[in-house]
This record gives structure tokens, sequence and C-alpha cells, in this order.
């Protein structure tokens, strides 16, 4: 999957949320924060981790939202960082249990925000693949929610979300 789309696209909405929230300060870390947030909410909705639970995960449809909401804010953190020139999706991680593989994106995360270099973005966006991957989510099946999701939050925009 080529993200220069996804870049274009997110540098367009954080421009527009900028302007039109009147966003002055640095908010890196803020939108750092809002990935990890996403990433639990993402993890939330599989429930992997609730061993003391019988109840299986949300709807696909749920689980693939959360995802792409993740999405938002990687590519955001990217283009604050001048990483947006980043072309392809670097390979997955290999495949394994869903509960480490969101520990190791939380990990991740984590480490690109406190030393955001290219590899370490790099290393965020294969541990997303990995997800993805493991999710049974395919490239174009994110592209075509990104493109949704994306115009739902032009929308809570205009209506003072």
């Amino acid at each position: 999957m080529n993200l220069q789309e996804l870049f274009k696209m997110q540098e367009e909405l954080d421009r527009f949320i900028q302007s039109n929230q009147k966003i002055e300060e640095d908010v890196f870390r803020k939108k750092g924060l809002a990935l990890l947030i996403e990433l639990a909410e993402l993890a939330n909705e599989t429930r992997c981790f609730k061993f003391w639970s019988t109840k299986g995960p949300s709807a696909r449809s749920v689980i693939l939202e959360e995802y792409v909401d993740s999405i938002h804010f990687l590519l955001s953190l990217g283009i604050e960082k001048d990483l947006n020139t980043l072309e392809v999706w670097p390979d997955p991680v290999a495949k394994k249990d869903l509960t480490e593989l969101f520990l190791q994106t939380q990990q991740a995360i984590q480490e690109f925000l406190e030393n955001y270099s290219m590899s370490n973005f790099m290393e965020v966006w294969s541990c997303y693949g990995g997800l993805a991957v493991t999710l049974e989510f395919s490239y174009e099946e994110v592209l075509e929610a990104y493109i949704q999701k994306n115009k739902t939050n032009y929308d809570r925009q205009h209506n003072g979300y």
C-alpha cells in the first residue's frame, strides 16, 4: 500500500482541525498519547487479554474502525516530525499472540515518542502491519475504512465535535 495518499489526506485534515480549533501549540505529545489510547481501545475491542471473560470480540467493523483511528494518529505523528516520506507500509512484524503484539506495539510507540527517528517510525508501522495481518484486515480494507473515517472526522469538525 502506498502511504503517500494517506499522508496527504491526513495532512489536509490536520490543517483543517488546527485552523478550525485555532491550535497554535505543539501537540506532538498529545497526539502520541492519543495513539496509545487508540491502541488500548483497539485491544479492548478485540478482548484478546480478557482471560477472565467468555464474551467474544466486538464486531469486525468495530475493530476495524478502532484500528483506523490509530492510523490517523500514526500518520499525524509522522507529519509532525517530517517523516511523511515513507512510501510503503514496512513489512509486518511476525505473527504472534495478539496480546504480545499489542504490548510490542505499545513499546514501539513509546520508543518513537522518545526518539522520533525514521527507523522507530517504521517499527511502529511494522507493528500495525502485524496487527492488520493478525486481525485479518487487508490493506485495501484499511484504506477504505481510513477514507470513510477521514470523512467522518471532517463532519465532526463541522458539527462542533
